[in-house]
């Protein structure tokens, strides 16, 4: 029986593949790094096999899928050549494994993996629906229909992917130690508009998704008037927000979404559009809509004595300024604490200035030292950099987190893309021993 062999089972991608492939019954293990990250929670509930990285873990009969961070030097996948077993890249496998079902891309620079979870949710209520997720979830259903999943443009890795239908929630310059400019960003998503079969769904008020060409039908949500789906009457409430949908400006429905801030709107919208496509019924997408509790790392709260504490991915300027705005809106009485750990040092010296605006919008910033990566581990730039482009900013250290517990009944934002939870998790533990809680 062939057995199918992740190496690097704990990225999120492959963390979700795994448990896709699990469940529609194929034989699935895995190698890693022994450090704990929160995917593996999944796979251990699943009864996926992880094991430490040793070329002895590759055996006759594997199928090998690589992570794409690990080198085809790395010792697994160099034993695996040896002994003349299939290779197959993450991305490369995804898009065969696609084929086999109604496939619906979700791409763009931000809100990818909360409307890749956000779809899921709602047409599993409708259609039996797999689906991978971002954040390390991945569902494989019986006699599944459609197939959800997020696809990554780094390093263009989602032009392996010919999916039936394409989200593309924006197109912004991110990922600059592969990318040249947003022209560059561009031409791999116009590259990827070609691949499509059915219809495009793109965000209409972008002025980069506006230029996209396809051979298909191209959809575009928005807040303009000039959308085929947009948002209206946005009233925000304690709970949640509401909005109409009209649909080439005649009614369609009324919406309600536990969630704030405008990406969550857009969020939805792109949703509902491709559900409207698809002839689901309005109110199997309201009644989803209502019920969907987000992903894993974004805008996931904890209440603190009489702080709130928020983790989130955002790792970009864009998105630290719709997590702010999130918070304000679902908090509009407490201060906002940005606690944010910059992620690669490319990233980080292209963004700077912009990384400091978007932080300025908190009322008190907070910053971590810089968080490398498989790819670099050190650059020119430090912490210090940025810290003095921000009025009053101070340098958190892991050790030293007291600061955070004087801000009385704030709304702590920890954000970031490296492993900026372990500041949150010390300042639990803090607060805890200290009795403070």
């Amino acid at each position: 029986m062939t057995i199918y062999h992740f190496v690097g089972i704990k990225g999120t991608g492959m963390s979700a593949l795994a448990q896709v492939l699990h469940d529609h019954g194929y034989d699935v293990q895995g190698s890693d790094v022994e450090k704990h990250y929160f995917t593996q929670e999944a796979l251990e509930q699943a009864g996926i096999q992880i094991y430490p990285f040793g070329k002895d873990n590759i055996q006759p009969n594997m199928v090998v899928i690589a992570g794409n961070a690990f080198p085809d030097t790395h010792e697994e996948i160099q034993q695996a050549m040896e002994m003349d077993l299939p290779v197959i890249r993450y991305h490369r496998f995804l898009g065969e494994f696609i084929e086999n079902f109604t496939s619906i891309a979700v791409t763009g620079a931000h809100g990818k993996t909360t409307t890749t979870g956000l779809l899921s949710h709602v047409m599993e209520g409708a259609k039996p629906t797999s689906y991978l997720i971002g954040d390390g979830t991945g569902k494989g259903t019986k006699d599944a229909e459609y197939f959800v999943f997020e696809a990554c443009e780094y390093r263009r890795h989602f032009l392996s992917y010919h999916p039936d239908y394409c989200i593309m929630t924006n197109i912004d310059f991110d990922h600059p130690d592969y990318y040249a400019n947003i022209e560059d960003v561009f031409s791999a998503f116009q590259e990827m508009a070609w691949q499509v079969k059915k219809g495009i769904i793109a965000y209409g008020d972008d002025e980069h998704l506006q230029k996209i060409q396809a051979k298909v039908p191209v959809l575009y949500y928005g807040f303009g008037e000039e959308n085929d789906f947009q948002a209206r009457n946005v009233e925000v409430t304690k709970e949640g927000t509401n909005f109409d949908v009209f649909v080439r400006n005649t009614f369609y429905a009324s919406f309600f979404i536990p969630t704030f801030g405008e990406h969550n709107i857009l969020n939805a919208l792109a949703t509902i559009t491709i559900c409207h496509y698809e002839n689901i019924d309005v109110q199997i997408i309201q009644e989803r809509l209502k019920t969907f509790h987000g992903v894993k790392r974004r805008f996931s709260e904890k209440k603190l004595g009489n702080q709130i504490l928020v983790d989130d991915y955002a790792h970009h300027p864009t998105e630290i300024r719709a997590t702010i705005q999130s918070a304000r809106q679902k908090y509009p009485d407490r201060p906002i604490v940005a606690i944010f750990q910059p992620h690669t040092y490319t990233r980080t010296q292209t963004f700077l200035q912009e990384f400091a605006e978007s932080l300025k919008e908190a009322d008190k910033v907070f910053l971590c030292d810089i968080f490398g990566s498989a790819r670099e581990h050190h650059g020119q730039l430090s912490i210090q950099d940025l810290q003095k482009l921000i009025e009053g900013a101070e340098v958190l250290k892991e050790s030293d987190v007291s600061p955070l517990a004087t801000f009385d009944h704030a709304v702590l934002l920890f954000m970031g893309a490296g492993d900026i939870q372990k500041f949150q998790e010390s300042y639990e533990m803090y607060r805890n021993n200290e009795g403070q809680v």
